[in-house]
Order: structure tokens, then C-alpha cells, then sequence
């Protein structure tokens, strides 16, 4: 079967591997659809700060065979796997605390060989914990391969304070970006400003009624400020790993505001922030990384509920041999959004 692997700096490779094994509690998935996400293309391109370099963690597909405990899953079930699943100990310090993608647990909780893969295992303590869910019939594969990244934006907005009409800048509005003004909308917000470098996406932006302005424009925050009394806006949420943009966060939030770091940043990244301004305005920073089980689930019900509408995100499909093609059409972001990986 083959598999997409980072051969060298910027490099894929498309491997003829053996079959992985099925253990008595793991399931067989043959993949049917799997998104490429900023941090796989970090993965490729940059320098990655988090321990895995697999590649694929928003696949979808079919059942193919489930080991001999399993009694819950069967072959031919659509499904979509998340790719780590945290232990929900109460003797586990993070998990008793609500940071699930901090447990240990869930680091070690892998598929094998990735999401990237003709076929890949779930293993046993993925299943056992959540890390399944069946997909209704209504749902393509490839909206399934959006719950992932769905599911990281809505832990996010659950991380912070938010009433109705109150009003979000976005920094960057790739498909997370598109997805939190999705989610802002859907929340009842009033104004959503949305920044970028890439014209493409800024037009973009513009289907769903929100503001844009281009990253560059020397006029953004007197725009943001005259659009929202002078104040600046409630949230900002950082959805780029260009760390510039939370210097522009702390000037478009408002006093009391609260900046959301949610971009993945590159190893050894720093930035130089003036933090009189940051105490004196009051400011809360908060850093969201990835997603639970439980933010996995209310996407799939976001998604399957028409609630947020992400097929309209994808702009690219390309299949498993055209991986290194598909990356760096990611990378460069020509007149795209999602790109999503069919099998």
C-alpha cells in the first residue's frame, strides 16, 4: 500500500509499504478523502515545533476490517478518526484540568502508518476512547475531512468570553480563518474583519458579509477603529503562524480584549512585543492547540446539521500520488483554499 512521507526538507515521498497489522482492538480504515492542514505543510516546508512529522491527520473513509474485540464498528461503516486521543483520567493533571491536548496520552496516540495512506490502523486505545465517530449518510467523505479542523477552531472559540453583536478581527483567512468567520456568524457576531496578504482569500472572505482588509493597507486599524467606535474590536484571533500579526492583534483589540493565538508558529519563532501596552490595555492572551474528541464531536454535528456549510471551503482536490503537487499548491495558497486528498 502506499503512504506520504517527508523524504527530505520540502521533499514528499510516496512509499510502497506492507499492510500495517490489525490488533484484536484496532480497526482498518481505507481512506477516502484527508486534508492537507498549515501545520502538514510546516511539516514539509518549515520547521515544525510539535514531535510529530506524520503526515494526514484529517482523514475520512470506510471500515475494512476491525479486529476481534471490536463490537461497536464493522466492516463498510463510514467513519471519521481523529489521530490522538487524550486518557480523560482524573489522576491525569491536564485532562482534570480541561487541557486534553496536553495529556501525554495523547501524543502517543498515533494512526499507523498516517492519515496520509491507501489504508491506515486505528489503534485500540483510539477506539476505545472516542477517537471514531460514524459519519451519516448525508455527509461526503470529504466534508468529514473538515471535522478536524473544524473541531480546532471550535476549541478555540470555546476558550474565551463572547456576547452577541460583539465584534472579531481574524489573521488570516485561510480555511481555519474562513471557518472561525463562519463561526463568528453563527454566534451572532456583528462586525468580522478579516486580514490577509492573498487577494484571492480576502475576496473570498467577502462571500460571507465580513470586512476585509489587506494586511498591508498602512489605514487597517483606523478602518477597525472607525468601524467599531473607536474602541477596537472584542477578539482577535491570530489564524497565521506569522508572528507579526499578533503585534497588529494588540493594536486592533480593544481595552480588556482578548487575542487568540490559534496559527502554528515555527520552531525557534519569536517576536518582540511592547508589554506596557499589553498590561495597560488589559489584554488576555489565549493559545489553542488542536482539538478533543469532544470538539470533534460537536463539528460533526455542526457539519452534519447544515449549521456551518465547509464544502464550500474546498478548492482543490488532488489524489495520493499528487501529494508533493498538492503541498506546494498548499504553500503558495494561488487561488486556493482547502485542498483536500482523495483515494
Amino acid at each position: 500500500m502506499n503512504v506520504a512521507i517527508v523524504k527530505s526538507n520540502s521533499n514528499i515521498e510516496i512509499k510502497n509499504i506492507e499492510k500495517p497489522l490489525v490488533g484484536p482492538g484496532d480497526i482498518l480504515v481505507k481512506m477516502r478523502a484527508c486534508g492537507i492542514c498549515g501545520s502538514d505543510v510546516e511539516k514539509v516546508f518549515g520547521k515544525y515545533g510539535q514531535p510529530s512529522m506524520r503526515l494526514g491527520h484529517e482523514p475520512a473513509g470506510i471500515i475494512t476490517q476491525v479486529g476481534s474485540e471490536i463490537s461497536n464498528f464493522s466492516v463498510s461503516d463510514r467513519v471519521f478518526t481523529h489521530h490522538h486521543v487524550a486518557c480523560y483520567s482524573d489522576d491525569c493533571h491536564e485532562c482534570s484540568h480541561g487541557n486534553e491536548t496536553m495529556c501525554k496520552r495523547y501524543y502517543e496516540s498515533n494512526l499507523e502508518p498516517c492519515g496520509l495512506a491507501d489504508e491506515y490502523v486505528v489503534p485500540e486505545w483510539n477506539v476505545k476512547h472516542g477517537g471514531v465517530l460514524k459519519i451519516p449518510d448525508n455527509m461526503s467523505f470529504e466534508e468529514a475531512a473538515m471535522i478536524e479542523p473544524l473541531a480546532c477552531c471550535i476549541r478555540a472559540w470555546n476558550k474565551f468570553t463572547r456576547q452577541k453583536n460583539d465584534s472579531v478581527a481574524i489573521l488570516g483567512v485561510g480555511p481555519t480563518g474562513i471557518m472561525h468567520a463562519l463561526l463568528a456568524k453563527l454566534y451572532g457576531f456583528g462586525k468580522i474583519f478579516c486580514l490577509d496578504l492573498n487577494d484571492f482569500r480576502l475576496d473570498f472572505a467577502k462571500k460571507f458579509e465580513t470586512i476585509t482588509i489587506h494586511s498591508d493597507n498602512p489605514n487597517a486599524l483606523e478602518q477597525i477603529k472607525s468601524e467599531t467606535a473607536n474602541q477596537g474590536v472584542d477578539i482577535v484571533i491570530v489564524s497565521t503562524s506569522n508572528l507579526n500579526a499578533l503585534k497588529d492583534a494588540i493594536n486592533f483589540v480593544r481595552k480588556g480584549g482578548t487575542i487568540v493565538m490559534f496559527g502554528v508558529p515555527s520552531k525557534g519563532a519569536k517576536v518582540e512585543l511592547d508589554m506596557s501596552e499589553l498590561y495597560s490595555k488589559g489584554v488576555t492572551i489565549v493559545n489553542s492547540y488542536a482539538a478533543s474528541d469532544f470538539d470533534t464531536k460537536e463539528a460533526l454535528e455542526k457539519i452534519s446539521s447544515k449549521q456551518i456549510n465547509v464544502s464550500q471551503l474546498i478548492t482543490h482536490k488532488y489524489n495520493l500520488q499528487e501529494c508533493q503537487q498538492a503541498f506546494v499548491h498548499a504553500k503558495s495558497g494561488d487561488n486556493a483554499m482547502k485542498i483536500i486528498i482523495n483515494n
